[in-house]
């Protein structure tokens, strides 16, 4: 345990905060300025990682193109984080459950409660990676605020083993990491303004980049036009407004011959697009989108 201790006193988000010291004789209006002007500071953390993570975002969209996976592993909120941004692709992208998936530390219930304890041995990372059998066609994502989680280096440790691709991203300096991988992103948005509460800034951090990571993946298969979701899944009457929505936007065309092309594509945003602005039928419409690898603009250049 003492060997822990070390460990822990060591890692820059179980430091204390020289800015917030006082927080607690603060007004509420204070403690709030206070949150905001820690949070004013990572986004600009996060873009001096944008080299790593473009190196990220090639990873995936080539696992994601030959038939692999995106798989996030992390424990409490990395974890949480991590199969959130998985459970939002298949409705905003159209990827399947399959394609984009996360693991948490102590399962689906620690989702919404602290499994403590989940994360403290390797062999449960490894053993995650070994039933989701992974592939050297996957990219595996491990995610954690410091360093040191033994869940998530299990997993890591495993998915290379496998020849997956793997990216690691903790709020750890980078000449600090030892874990092996492929990708280290590292934003490092110092300690905390309640010490060693990574749900805040490092979490904050995190979300940006897991956002960053899959759009840019999706855009580069395919799954945008200009700065539209044309391959949404019209799986609410909400999202079949969208789609109706985007068509209009995209094409120029009116609320019922949006609907109409819609209807006929059996709500395929992309091939509506197709069809009307390549001026094309329907049979046409899905063979330029096969042959160009599902990209909107260049089935309509064809």
């Amino acid at each position: 345990m003492k060997k822990l201790f070390d460990e822990l006193k060591n890692i820059i988000t179980e430091q204390r905060n020289p800015d917030t010291m006082d927080i607690d004789s603060k007004s509420t209006q204070e403690i709030l300025v206070a949150i905001n002007n820690e949070d004013r500071k990572v986004a600009p953390i996060v873009a001096g990682e944008i080299p790593y993570i473009a190196k990220g975002v090639e990873m995936i969209a080539e696992s994601l193109k030959k038939g692999g996976r995106l798989i996030y592993v992390g424990a409490g909120t990395s974890g949480r984080l991590g199969v959130l941004d998985a459970a939002e692709c298949p409705p905003t992208f159209g990827t399947s459950p399959e394609q984009i998936q996360g693991i948490i530390a102590g399962g689906y219930g620690a989702l919404v409660r602290a499994v403590e304890g989940a994360e403290d041995k390797k062999t449960d990372g490894a053993r995650a990676i070994e039933e989701k059998e992974v592939t050297n066609l996957d990219t595996v994502v491990g995610i954690t605020a410091c360093k040191r989680t033994p869940y998530v280096i299990g997993a890591i440790e495993e998915a290379r083993k496998r020849g997956a691709k793997t990216i690691y991203i903790t709020a750890t300096p980078r000449d600090k990491l030892k874990v092996p991988c492929d990708v280290a992103i590292c934003p490092v948005t110092g300690p905390e303004v309640i010490m060693g509460s990574t749900r805040m800034k490092a979490g904050t951090a995190t979300k940006l980049v897991l956002n960053m990571l899959t759009t840019a993946s999706m855009i580069k298969i395919g799954k945008v036009y200009e700065n539209m979701m044309v391959d949404l899944q019209p799986t609410s009457e909400k999202l079949i407004e969208r789609a109706k929505k985007t068509v209009m936007i995209v094409t120029g065309v009116g609320y019922d011959k949006a609907s109409r092309f819609l209807k006929e594509t059996k709500y395929n945003t992309k091939t509506a697009v197709v069809m009307i602005l390549a001026n094309v039928d329907y049979k046409t419409a899905k063979e330029r989108l096969e042959k160009c690898d599902g990209f909107v603009r260049k089935a309509i250049s064809l």
